[in-house]
């Protein structure tokens, strides 16, 4: 089998690759190369910079599988694949820790008023009590959307001693129990009780 990487991805998943697969590196082709390569391969490998079009897939003769090394499948044209048999897979959580820390980062930042700061540290200036923020301790963490990111994002918030509320239609009462979470029955709330929201 042969797999085209056509964009960058790690390289243990490269290395992983090569002991069952011939594996060329297509980082830097062009479309217009892209086109005349592609019908020689089984397989290809994209993020989300490649756009697998309708155009694409119907001239790749051989392929077998599009990987999509993240999350969502949008610049992939599912039904031009779906009608050439293409199987079109992607890694729904291989980024979600990271989002989820990213998320709690960027509340840190706010509440603590940290950019501002820097900024401020940066001219030269001790302005200590200007920017003293707001403690999360204590606060309700509002959480629209309690999935797999939503979830990793309230237990870090659970740490800092927050209590969560959530707004989530699909979410059961056996999940927010055992999570320790509040379930709020409308979204409206959510927007009047919470001290801070993150939406997912």
């Amino acid at each position: 089998m042969k797999v085209l990487i056509k964009e960058k991805i790690a390289k243990s998943g490269i290395d992983l690759l090569k002991k069952d697969f011939e594996v060329v590196d297509g980082i830097d082709w062009d479309n217009g190369k892209l086109l005349k390569e592609l019908p020689k391969f089984d397989a290809i490998i994209i993020r989300s910079a490649t756009k697998m079009t309708a155009d694409l897939i119907n001239i790749a003769s051989n392929l077998k599988i599009i990987g999509r090394a993240g999350i969502g499948v949008d610049n992939v044209d599912i039904d031009a694949a779906t009608k050439k048999g293409i199987i079109v897979a992607n890694a729904p959580q291989s980024n979600i820790i990271s989002a989820a820390e990213h998320a709690f980062a960027l509340l840190l930042a706010a509440a603590r008023q940290i950019p501002k700061a820097n900024a401020s540290l940066g001219a030269g200036k001790w302005e200590r009590s200007k920017f003293e923020g707001t403690e999360l301790y204590g606060k309700t963490f509002g959480v629209l959307g309690y999935g797999k990111i939503g979830g990793l994002v309230a237990q870090r918030a659970q740490a800092f001693g927050m209590k969560i509320l959530a707004y989530d239609p699909y979410i059961s009462a056996e999940k927010a129990a055992k999570d320790n979470i509040e379930i709020a029955k409308k979204l409206d709330d959510v927007l009047k009780n919470s001290d801070i929201i993150t939406v997912h």
